[in-house]
């Protein structure tokens, strides 16, 4: 969802595009953020068209209400694009959704937002929740988690090298002051690597890490695709763009997987017989042109992957 601002969302055009929206379709924008793809999509709707939108910020919610509260193509859901599947069942269009858009990652509102933690670059409250009425912050999870835990969340989920110094240094300083701020966090975490990266926050991985880990994102990511298996009608498109390399991998192995099928067994074929391949890939890995990147400097990590349910 990352964007320069609420009204420049990443790849939009060509994200829309590899939807391939029909008039009379049926779609699903599970990351609605502030709307940019939800608008493109409605554009291109006809009054027979169906949009659902899904996200888990309550402020993102009373966004889409707000600017489409008369339109009966249109309905918002509140919670986790996990809930794919239950509502499309509820809306009775499970096996007939032609599209599926998943834009992830923070949004720009939410990165903008000093009240909601997620940037090291604002001064706010250690929170980094898109749910803001759920689950714990982060300054609470550091508060009470091992080093160990620690070390092995920054390193798994952010990638980052020096997981285990920073780790140790955040637990030396709880020890005699609380971690509740974005800049507190981020000045311990540039205390405690020894190096740098050109143009890198050297906050960026540990941040990263720590939204990714308390808001479920991969294991969330990893449901929702299963899901749209379920809910895609045949030569419905699933669209992702993500922002790096962690939610990319598991986009890239879900596709090709699905892409691939599953062989039978040589040894047994009577026991597991053979799936076919559930997915077409479409096309090729998109990145931002240099024009994007230099309009919106946040696009510069982003990839787009595009597949098409088999009959």
């Amino acid at each position: 969802m990352a964007a320069g601002d609420s009204h420049r969302p990443v790849l939009l055009q060509k994200a829309v595009e590899l939807l391939a929206v029909r008039p009379d379709g049926v779609y699903v924008d599970g990351t609605f953020g502030r709307g940019g793809h939800s608008r493109e999509m409605l554009a291109r709707l006809g009054p027979a068209g169906r949009l659902f939108a899904i996200d888990r910020d309550p402020e993102a919610v009373a966004a889409a209400k707000m600017q489409w509260a008369g339109d009966r193509r249109f309905a918002v859901y509140r919670g986790a694009f996990s809930m794919l599947e239950r509502i499309a069942q509820q809306a009775a269009v499970a096996e007939r959704v032609n599209g599926v858009l998943l834009d992830l990652g923070v949004s720009s509102a939410q990165l903008d937002d000093a009240r909601r933690g997620f940037s090291f670059l604002r001064d706010g409250p250690l929170d980094m929740r898109m749910d803001p009425d759920t689950g714990e912050s982060v300054a609470q999870w550091l508060s009470r988690v091992s080093r160990e835990e620690i070390a092995d969340v920054i390193h798994r989920y952010g990638e980052e090298r020096f997981a285990k110094r920073i780790a140790h240094a955040i637990v030396a300083i709880r020890e005699t002051t609380p971690i509740t701020t974005t800049q507190q966090l981020a000045k311990i975490v540039s205390t405690a690597i020894p190096s740098r990266e050109r143009n890198k926050h050297p906050a960026t991985r540990t941040f990263q890490a720590l939204r990714i880990f308390i808001n479920h994102e991969i294991e969330e990511l990893g449901s929702c695709l299963e899901q749209c298996m379920r809910v895609l009608a045949p030569g419905g498109r699933l669209v992702v763009i993500s922002f790096h390399s962690l939610e990319d991998r598991v986009v890239k192995r879900f596709i090709r997987g699905q892409a691939r099928g599953i062989p039978p067994d040589p040894r047994a074929p009577w026991v597991q017989a053979s799936q076919a391949p559930q997915l077409r890939m479409v096309g090729r890995a998109v990145h931002p042109d240099e024009e994007e990147v230099r309009l919106n400097p946040r696009a510069r990590s982003a990839v787009l992957r595009a597949a098409e349910r088999l009959a």
